[in-house]
């Protein structure tokens, strides 16, 4: 009898027990916890400060780009008139001074009036048009595509014909930082290629403007997240064997300093030149703001020229405005979860 009516009894008031203490804790846990014990969340942001060391800086950059095969060069007409001659012809090699075609031009004169002082006679004397012949050369050694004709009309600055060098370029783009670290940059660049031959150094490095800007020409898209400010170019040199699309990496040495007065980037407001640091006298103390001098960067480190000595202590991290002090936990803006509890 108590097996069969007592025992299931009490295991249905034990059963329903736990179920009333789990929906009790899930709803209202927190609060009883906190009701129990009077504990509010509060907290403070220590802020981490670091020293000014030394160190080796070297301004190394590399930059992502491809091997791009180099534009052809406009033929220009030189002067306006007609195309008397053609000496070239289309697919044709030529050097850079290759005469390609000539340009007459005629400009008609006034007749020349006398009159006899005599008898008063006037005598009228057709005069020929004054003739212009100039030849148009090839701008650069390459491979000719000429579609001009024969006694074709031309303007001045009319494009008569291209010359494609045959030549090689490596291209990339550059982010607002990179461009910054390049001012002032050697005019060579390390390049080396996807799956091709050993580094080797190009020249004649150039700098410009990014894509779209007005007279930029297609390149690299920029790293994935980075906004793109210029372009980076050099020449392929004749032994280099490469191709179009292949992708390359440039890297560029733009100084090094060694023994220099060194912090983290972090710790600066500001990359080039001039830029600020929270400098900490004391333990306690408040950081003091400080203008100082910049030099040369790796993108971790930055060279220090002025205003700070070694050993000095600077804020690892640049103060965030209304970020600094006590955290008010019932602010959603600041509230942590490392310092309010969860």
């Amino acid at each position: 009898m108590v097996r069969r009516h007592v025992f299931p009894a009490l295991r249905l008031i034990v059963w329903a027990v736990i179920a009333v203490a789990l929906v009790k804790l899930a709803f209202a846990g927190t609060d009883v916890t906190a009701q129990a014990t009077g504990a509010q969340p509060t907290g403070t942001v220590t802020d981490r400060t670091v020293e000014v060391t030394t160190g080796t800086v070297t301004n190394a950059v590399t930059v992502r780009g491809s091997v791009v095969a180099d534009p052809s060069v406009p033929v220009r007409a030189t002067l306006a008139g007609t195309v008397s001659k053609v000496l070239a012809t289309e697919g044709q090699r030529v050097e850079a001074g290759t005469p390609l075609l000539e340009v007459r031009q005629e400009t008609p004169q006034e007749p020349l009036t006398r009159t006899d002082p005599t008898t008063g006679e006037t005598t009228v004397t057709e005069r020929r048009p004054k003739v212009v012949v100039e030849q148009v050369t090839a701008p650069v050694a390459g491979t000719l595509t000429l579609p001009t004709l024969k006694d074709q009309v031309v303007a001045v600055g009319d494009t008569v014909g291209q010359v494609a060098p045959g030549t090689l370029s490596v291209s990339g783009t550059l982010t607002p930082d990179q461009q910054y670290r390049l001012v002032g940059a050697p005019a060579e660049a390390t390049v080396t290629l996807k799956g091709g031959p050993a580094p080797f150094t190009c020249t004649g490095v150039r700098i410009g403007a990014a894509a779209g800007a007005p007279g930029a020409e297609p390149e690299p898209a920029a790293e994935e997240g980075a906004p793109a400010s210029g372009t980076l170019t050099c020449a392929v040199p004749g032994e280099v064997t490469a191709f179009p699309g292949l992708g390359a990496d440039l890297e560029i040495v733009n100084g090094t300093a060694a023994d220099a007065l060194v912090v983290p980037v972090t710790a600066v407001q500001g990359t080039v030149q001039r830029g600020n640091v929270w400098v900490v006298a004391e333990e306690g103390a408040e950081p003091e703001e400080r203008a100082v001098g910049l030099g040369l960067t790796d993108g971790e480190v930055v060279q220090v020229t002025e205003g700070l000595a070694l050993g000095d202590l600077v804020l690892e991290f640049i103060p965030v405005p209304g970020g600094a002090g006590e955290v008010d936990c019932d602010d959603p803006a600041q509230y942590d979860p490392a310092v309010c509890g969860g």
